[in-house]
């Protein structure tokens, strides 16, 4: 296979990535590494690397737009992401230490439990009533609906905060924005609407991904001839206009509600 060929298929099968990541709040991960992987024998770590890389920029894109049309709650972001971080750092450091067939098996595992999760119907757990530390620390919210502005109060604080460590070590160890864990955590244990957590979560991924991408560059797992074409998938040529397909994904979502 000629570095042409590579570079388009590469470019093309990110790009999808790419959409399903800002649509489901995911991260392009999930997608991208099997591809590396399976369909281009690129060894595990180098997949992951170069993930890490386009979750970062997927992320960037999606978010801008749900926190300009006002679903992203930025303070719960921000204070989760302190969680994330210390576990992406976490996994990142593991990464080296385990094996690719057993980073290969747990990849496989998060997934299963990924699709498990979409597939199921997802009840709302909103709360009437405040949590102390959510309002000690500020994270209630709102969120634009047909009917006008909708409050909603933020539950079960460390418990989430607990999550979030363990979805940001996920991200570190495999490469992915482990976004189900995190809409998991936002959803049924803090209590978040579903598109305050989903918008919440494309929000954190970037930041998570960028903290556990500093390692994998330092060890040499973040090669360019790899990342090069998966992060051509960040951009759609329109009229004059670059435009982030995770940015076109979400402004159909938003368009939906």
């Amino acid at each position: 296979m000629t570095t042409l060929t590579f570079t388009l298929l590469v470019a093309v099968g990110s790009f999808l990535a790419g959409l399903i990541g800002a649509l489901t709040g995911l991260g392009g991960g999930v997608v991208i590494v099997p591809l590396l992987t399976l369909a281009f024998g690129v060894d595990f770590r180098y997949a992951v690397g170069a993930s890490l890389v386009s979750v970062i920029a997927t992320s960037s894109g999606a978010a801008a737009a749900y926190v300009r049309e006002g679903f992203t709650n930025i303070r719960v972001g921000m204070f989760l992401e302190v969680a994330t971080t210390i576990g992406a750092l976490l996994g990142a450091y593991l990464a080296a230490l385990i094996s690719t067939s057993a980073l290969a098996i747990v990849f496989g595992l998060v997934l299963l439990y990924s699709a498990w999760s979409a597939s199921r119907p997802r009840p709302q757990h909103l709360a009437s009533t405040p949590d102390p530390i959510a309002q000690r620390l500020r994270l209630d919210g709102s969120y634009p609906t047909r009917q006008g502005e909708r409050y909603y109060h933020v539950q079960r604080v460390p418990l989430g905060f607990g999550l979030m460590l363990g979805a940001g070590a996920l991200s570190g160890l495999l490469g992915i924005g482990s976004g189900a864990f995190k809409v998991l955590a936002m959803d049924q244990a803090m209590c978040l609407p579903f598109k305050v957590s989903t918008t919440t979560s494309n929000f954190m991924i970037g930041v998570t991904a960028a903290a556990s991408a500093g390692v994998y560059l330092a060890r040499g797992y973040i090669d360019p001839g790899i990342a090069m074409p998966v992060m051509l998938h960040l951009w759609r040529l329109s009229p004059g206009l670059l435009i982030p397909p995770a940015c076109l994904s979400c402004s159909w979502k938003i368009a939906r509600r």
